[in-house]
């Protein structure tokens, strides 16, 4: 995997390449990360709360298990809006977790994601090291729609949906680090 910065800043990871101009194959994502003065135990409640995330995003409305399995391979529903295409919803699977360390799902199907996401957590001296990652791809998605209708556009849609993505990932982690370190109030 190769990490770039984009001109805006904005941390960029590359499954593949990345080519230029980028391609939905190099397998974009990026990720956010912050310290929390807080146990791991503490964030780690957090990270594995699928609903949380929906107090900060602007994206991500909420997420229902689909029943009362935890863990590796549980599956839940996410429910998402954006202003340019509405309101929908993907089946997601937790494919990733490894208690106080790793926390992680990919949307659609497991063999072929539209995306796989993570939060990843490490102990320091001062609490927790928080990381939210996103990859995009290799399978079908929102993203690939407005590649398909504009393909001249591919870099531009995936710089433009990277930048949306880091944006409500910052917003997340920032929002979890005041909930743990007791900022805000917990509803």
């Amino acid at each position: 995997m190769t990490d770039a910065t984009d001109h805006d800043e904005i941390p960029r990871t590359f499954e593949s390449g990345p080519s230029t101009p980028v391609h939905f194959g190099d397998g974009p994502g990026t990720w956010a990360e912050i310290c929390v003065d807080a146990p791991l135990g503490r964030v780690w409640s957090a990270v594995t709360d699928i609903d949380l995330p929906s107090r900060f995003s602007t994206e991500f409305t909420g997420a229902t298990w689909d029943d009362d399995r935890r863990g590796l391979g549980a599956s839940f529903v996410g429910r998402n809006h954006h202003p340019t295409i509405g309101d929908w919803e993907i089946r997601c699977h937790v494919d990733a977790y490894d208690e106080n360390r790793r926390f992680g799902w990919c949307t659609d199907h497991v063999d072929n994601p539209g995306a796989r996401w993570r939060f990843d957590l490490e102990p320091t001296d001062a609490g927790t090291r928080l990381r939210f990652s996103v990859r995009l791809g290799p399978g079908p998605s929102g993203l690939t729609m407005a590649i398909d209708s504009m393909p001249d556009k591919e870099d531009r849609i995936i710089g433009r949906r990277i930048r949306e993505l880091h944006t409500n990932m910052q917003r997340t982690v920032e929002g979890i680090k005041a909930l743990a370190e007791g900022a805000v109030e917990e509803t």
